[in-house]
């Protein structure tokens, strides 16, 4: 048993560094669009997402879920507000990515879980600890730091960190599957997207099936680019521990950070490296206080479950004297 849940652990972290490795490296897919605009882009990516993860439902034969959700006003508008902070995010990053600002993007999914903090403590009055307040004034001092050395906030950043965070929060409250809460997501953007890509088609701006079978294929392919970390995602988060996932992500930002630098070449002077030393500042106490309270809370079931053998025994033993 110990080393088939071994196996399941080794099989879920493989997929966990799929999927945020797949995201991490998606900066190098859209420049491959071009010379399709970012709106153009995920329009496509809309359109043919509900094509790869309706294909995947039917397989599985998933479909009880699209009932219950549709009785249900209150979540299906959820998935509404849901869909479109997605979009959002979705259209910043394309735009981002293919106009050379991979870097400040990638900054955008550093800050992520600085923004989400601060959401919940905002938004649902959740209390902090002192090391994730310490994390959150660093995080705001690092913003500050690169607005200086941007000439303008990090809008961008920004921008895909706020979204973000919106969709996770909403997402967590509508309480749907990955691959179900993508496909009720696409169904609400697939109308307008087609809707732009028809008019786009009929005067004359659209690339798709202008540019070559292969550029048509690649505008095909944002489906399976949208919908195959997902997916390795889904199988990674039932087999490893949530501690663990929340490491994991931080290897898309790194691989994206990575990538700006090295492969896009974009410039990262003094200040910006002094704004991102402050971010992985942060980024490392809210770490190191997540692993601090998982191994306190680990460590309290422990000596809970050994107290509760104790009681039993010692109830055990009382039972049998008196017995005798």
């Amino acid at each position: 048993m110990a080393g088939k849940s071994k196996g399941e652990q080794h099989i879920g972290l493989l997929n966990g560094f799929a999927a945020y490795g797949m995201w991490g490296l998606v900066p190098l897919f859209w420049p491959l669009l071009k010379p399709a605009g970012a709106v153009e882009i995920l329009a496509h990516r809309m359109v043919w997402s509900l094509a790869v993860v309706g294909a995947a439902l039917l397989v599985m034969r998933r479909w009880a879920w699209a009932g219950e959700l549709l009785r249900q006003p209150r979540k299906l508008g959820l998935v509404t507000v849901a869909a479109a902070v997605i979009t959002v995010n979705w259209g910043v990053y394309i735009w981002a990515v293919n106009s050379g600002h991979v870097v400040e993007a990638s900054l955008g999914y550093f800050i992520n879980p600085l923004v989400t903090i601060a959401m919940g403590v905002l938004l649902l009055k959740e209390r902090l600890r002192p090391v994730q307040w310490a994390a959150v004034g660093v995080g705001f001092a690092a913003v500050l730091v690169l607005t200086i050395g941007y000439g303008r906030p990090p809008w961008i950043s920004l921008c895909l960190a706020f979204s973000f965070a919106t969709y996770g929060l909403v997402k967590k409250k509508v309480n749907l599957g990955g691959i179900e809460s993508l496909a009720a997501e696409t169904t609400i953007q697939f109308l307008p997207a087609l809707a732009y890509l028809v008019w786009l088609g009929s005067t004359g701006g659209a690339t798709f099936g202008t540019e070559g079978a292969g550029h048509s294929a690649l505008l095909a392919a944002t489906g399976v680019v949208t919908a195959l970390p997902l997916v390795c995602f889904g199988a990674a988060a039932i087999r490893v521990p949530l501690s663990t996932l929340g490491l994991l992500q931080y290897l898309a930002p790194v691989f994206q950070f990575l990538l700006g630098i090295l492969y896009f070449h974009e410039a990262m002077p003094p200040e910006r490296w002094a704004g991102f030393a402050l971010v992985w500042l942060a980024l490392a106490l809210l770490t190191f206080d997540a692993l601090r309270t998982a191994r306190r809370a680990a460590r309290a079931l422990r000596g809970g479950a050994a107290a509760a053998r104790t009681a039993v025994a010692t109830g055990t033993v009382s039972a049998a004297r008196e017995r005798a």
